[in-house]
């Protein structure tokens, strides 16, 4: 799909009340967008700034390539005026395609139709440059060969890039990695109004997912403004789980306080941000207050953790610190993996499901610890002191923690992180009852990816989990790193970490 035409908000099949989608589809016909459950979306702001990081370094390495083959004698990487020159067309270029608005989605998915905009401030930036070099009577000093080399194939290259980058947008667009996928809560005269601003808005990457409601008389209609509802809360949630949403918007009046309230709780647990419209509310607030989806002014309620640049400095901190972990740490474990395979028969990993981000099931790997036949896949039995499951080599790693070495394989594979709430086992109890049970809002720790290591675990409380208050201490732990989170924080977490592990009072 070309996002040049027109951008509407879409909404999405493959989800309950199937007749009122049919009613839907019929009224307006949109075209259905839909992302699979493992496709990797991308971040509208990192696909902005990185296509800024590119055009700036692209330029300005091209400038200086260009001066150290037509003017090395010189001295050309060692002389301030081209070094400076080369910068400043650099950062200049940036800021002015920034004040022509063509780093806007629709801007690089239009490349045909905006490459005179595109040349027009590649010349502008020319211009200023040679401007500049007169007044400052330096023009002397600066070959006017390289100003016109730099000039032609500057503009080729970047024309060229902007073709590139318009076929990605067009791809990533056409199979949803560019949308933001929003759900509605709330079927009401106000969502109408919401849904037909969002329609209005020509460069708006939103497409509805659907609208929920739960409730099921004549306040509820099956369509508004030509959008299905698909169900209840349970079932926004449930579609959360399945095809992970970016916002879901809560279309509720704001004098429904204690409606609102409730919603705005079991939403709380969604790793999406939250939002309501400004609409809502009778007060005007300052405009910094708001945020904005498509030019719809938000109030914002829940963000989503560690999203747009924050994800790519967590994903490259894993890779890089996981690479390198794994690398020291192989010797390590090949020598654990002997001792756990001469003291009993079995394999030397033991994979066991358990909760990863967004509640998603993943397989987590750890050097097996207990005799064969008496592993506990699901984790239904706490281990506790003396465990006649556990082998001796099995007590010993257990307790130091050298059992869990093998996940540095799940942070390369990508479903671990380095740092962040523990995962934890789908059967795992606290005092007889699983962990949901005991903690109201229990699932919110899935927000973000789980982590070998976390706040909770290097402030003590790691290992047995025996009474309520220590899965209590534990996800409020959890809570407080993902309100806090920072790469600095997870480099504090990692480095605490092997102190943490001379306790080991209450690890079996």
């Amino acid at each position: 799909m070309s996002m040049t035409g027109d951008i509407r908000p879409m909404a999405i099949n493959g989800f309950a009340n199937a007749a009122a989608f049919k009613h839907a589809f019929t009224y307006r016909k949109p075209k259905l967008v839909d992302r699979t459950d493992h496709q990797r979306t991308f971040s509208p702001v990192v696909v902005r700034g990185a296509i800024r990081a590119i055009e700036f370094l692209m330029v300005t390495i091209l400038g200086l390539a260009i001066a150290h083959l037509y003017v090395d004698e010189t001295g050309v990487l060692s002389n301030t005026i081209y070094l400076l020159a080369t910068a400043a067309v650099g950062a200049a270029t940036v800021v002015v395609f920034s004040l022509l608005d063509l780093y806007s989605l629709r801007a690089l998915s239009a490349y045909i139709k905006n490459l005179p905009a595109v040349m027009f401030g590649w010349t502008v930036v020319f211009a200023a440059l040679v401007a500049g070099m007169f007044f400052l009577k330096v023009g002397a000093d600066v070959s006017r060969v390289w100003l016109a080399a730099w000039f032609v194939s500057g503009a080729a290259l970047v024309m060229l890039e902007r073709v590139t980058t318009g076929c990605f947008i067009r791809n990533a667009a056409s199979t949803g990695r560019l949308y933001q996928r929003v759900a509605i809560y709330g079927a009401c005269p106000l969502t109408e109004t919401l849904l037909n601003e969002l329609e209005a808005d020509s460069n708006s990457i939103v497409r509805i997912a659907g609208i929920f409601d739960d409730r099921n008389d004549e306040r509820a209609p099956n369509l508004i403004a030509g959008y299905p509802r698909l169900g209840n809360m349970n079932d926004l949630i449930k579609m959360s789980r399945a095809k992970q949403l970016d916002l879901v918007v809560v279309s509720l009046p704001l004098a429904a306080e204690g409606r609102l309230s409730n919603v705005v709780g079991r939403l709380s647990v969604l790793p999406a941000d939250v939002k309501m419209p400004a609409r809502a509310s009778g007060l005007r607030f300052s405009p910094r207050t708001y945020s904005h989806v498509g030019s719809v002014a938000m109030i914002d309620l829940y963000d989503r953790p560690i999203a747009d640049w924050d994800s790519v400095s967590k994903w490259l901190f894993d890779k890089v610190i996981g690479l390198l972990a794994l690398t020291v740490l192989t010797p390590v474990m090949l020598l654990i993996a002997l001792a756990v395979k001469f003291e009993s028969r079995g394999p030397v990993f033991f994979k066991q499901k358990r909760y990863g981000f967004n509640n998603e099931l993943i397989e987590v790997f750890k050097f097996r610890s207990m005799y064969t036949d008496r592993c506990d896949a699901t984790a239904s039995k706490l281990v506790t002191k003396d465990d006649p499951r556990v082998t001796r080599v099995g007590r010993f790693i257990r307790k130091t923690s050298l059992d869990e070495l093998p996940q540095l394989i799940n942070v390369i594979k990508g479903n671990l992180s380095l740092v962040g709430p523990r995962p934890h086992a789908v059967q795992a109890k606290a005092a007889g009852h699983l962990y949901d049970e005991v903690v109201d809002g229990y699932f919110a720790r899935h927000k973000v990816k789980p982590g070998i290591t976390g706040w909770a675990q290097i402030n003590g409380w790691r290992g047995e989990t025996d009474t309520e208050e220590k899965i209590l201490k534990r996800i409020e732990h959890d809570l407080y790193y993902i309100e806090n989170w920072s790469v600095f924080l997870d480099l504090y977490i990692l480095l605490k970490t092997p102190l943490s592990l001379l306790n080991t009072e209450s690890a079996y």
